[in-house]
């Protein structure tokens, strides 16, 4: 018949078998985790098994992840994020809290006003341009923008382009403002293991995979063991230890999860967005050096430890920047928390005032 559409050849991949597939899509992951590790980006691990499985997924894949596996993943991410919390971390907040509370609303306002703006123009839906430019909890943004009516998959394209965008610059401010070291990059990937406090982890983070899949809530996945092993991390009651390959683990998995969920389409589509979503996340970047600018005239501090704690996340990946350099860990790691936090807090109110504001302006729209 005329109206009937002509038959596409199905790629080479697509009629692999699921063995095979898994095979090219482990391949992908190392390769280009070598590759985007060899630039110096921290979030290689991440990256790489996320653009290999964009690929995959694609070209036809079936590839699936076991949901055990990803809630044991955000489980594992959680009692990382749980270490950040220190009394150092804590003193250095108390000292100026007023002054770091204040720069941090004005980060998340700042991220708020431009996903507003992506949204009012219609370049973006409003709940994923805001969820899009949280700064900062990448992952935790992604894993519940979806249950506030957000496209989990623009969410992650605008997410990790931020995070590739902040650590790039971050990286290159610090390469040529202090002379780091080849070796500092290097991390220990198989370490020796301490029983007590490697089961302990384990245990939590099972712990936090099955309260999770109890609650039908993924992200509890995350949050629990996170707020409990800040809790107990920061009382001295538990040492929590993840050797890098584990955590190197969670992160591909992680990866894999979000890559899956990406089709030709939704890729066409942040294509034609591109152009303004790297101009948003430049906008968004000035800006939170305009804010280190502050904090270096009100403080005092030395400008590197200012960029380092105000940049717009990851925290994870600042972290490892500035354990490379000569700044204040301790501060940059109370603003990153923090600021990490508060997103977590407020986010979803954000997210539904945008979502009822757009609507309300819509329904104006069509009256008129």
């Amino acid at each position: 018949m005329a109206s009937e559409r002509p038959e596409t050849r199905p790629s080479l991949l697509a009629t692999a078998s699921l063995p095979l597939q898994w095979l090219v899509l482990v391949a992908l992951s190392f390769a280009f985790s070598t590759l985007i590790g060899a630039t110096g980006l921290p979030a290689a691990i991440l990256l790489g098994p996320m653009i290999a499985a964009i690929i995959v997924e694609t070209n036809g894949g079936r590839v699936r992840l076991p949901s055990a596996a990803r809630l044991f993943a955000q489980a594992l991410i959680g009692c990382m994020l749980g270490t950040a919390v220190s009394p150092e971390l804590v003193t250095a907040f108390l000292k100026e809290w007023p002054l770091l509370l204040s720069i941090i609303v004005l980060i998340v306002l700042a991220s708020t006003t431009i996903g507003w703006i992506l949204a009012k123009s219609q370049i973006i839906p409003g709940t994923t341009a805001v969820w899009g430019l949280s700064p900062g909890a990448a992952t935790a943004s992604i894993l519940m923008a979806g249950a506030y009516g957000a496209d989990i998959r623009l969410v992650a394209f605008m997410q990790y382009l931020r995070v590739v965008m902040v650590v790039a610059t971050a990286s290159v401010i610090t390469h040529f403002w202090v002379n780091v070291p080849a070796a500092a990059h290097q991390a220990i990937w198989f370490p020796p293991i301490h029983p007590g406090p490697f089961a302990e982890t384990m245990a939590l983070a099972l712990f936090g995979g099955i309260v999770g899949f109890v609650l039908r809530f993924p992200v509890a996945a995350l949050l629990v063991p996170m707020f409990i092993g800040a809790t107990l991390h920061g009382a001295g009651l538990m040492q929590i230890e993840l050797p890098h390959w584990l955590l190197a683990l969670s992160y591909a998995l992680l990866g894999w999860m979000i890559g899956l969920n990406f089709t030709r389409e939704i890729l066409v589509h942040a294509m034609r967005t591109l152009p303004q979503v790297l101009l948003s996340i430049a906008a968004l970047i000035a800006f939170c050096g305009g804010l280190a600018f502050i904090l270096v005239e009100a403080l005092g501090i030395d400008p590197l430890t200012a960029y380092l704690a105000t940049s717009p996340g990851g925290a994870d990946s600042v972290a490892v920047i500035a354990a490379s350099a000569k700044v204040d860990l301790s501060f940059v790691m109370a603003l990153q928390t923090l600021r990490f936090l508060i997103v977590l807090a407020i986010g979803p109110a954000i997210s539904r005032f945008v979502a009822n504001r757009l609507q309300q302006r819509l329904d104006i729209d069509a009256s008129q």
